[in-house]
């Protein structure tokens, strides 16, 4: 089992930042694919960006050059830094981690809201 706790959301005005932590509560860097997933009222989960390989990254088309993924694999702690934010960003933000074997080990951590409003 693996708990996965989220931090760092909140009220922002358009054009802020936040920075999103998700901490794993054993280290599994080195096995499981990090990624944030979001999911606004209405509509469906989705990706918003995810390590896909030990340094390879993939981010949504609507995220790019403006929110970054990083993690320190010695806390184990996967980062969410979120630049010029939009009301569109608004959501709750989960953290995923996921293992694919002959089974699919998946966890997700309880979210963490982040509202951009003036």
């Amino acid at each position: 089992q693996v708990q996965l706790v989220e931090s760092g959301g909140g009220l922002v005005q358009p054009g802020g930042s936040l920075r999103l932590s998700c901490t794993a509560s054993r280290s599994i860097f080195s096995t499981y694919s990090m990624g944030w997933y979001r999911q606004a009222p209405g509509k469906q989960r989705e990706l918003v960006a995810k390590f896909t390989s030990r340094s390879s990254t993939n981010y949504a088309d609507s995220v790019k050059g403006r929110f970054t993924i990083s993690r320190d694999n010695a806390k184990p702690t996967v980062y969410l830094q979120m630049n010029s934010l939009k009301p569109e960003d608004t959501a709750v933000y989960y953290c995923n981690a996921r293992l694919i074997l002959t089974t699919v080990y998946e966890y997700w951590g309880q979210g963490t809201q982040v509202t951009v409003s003036s």
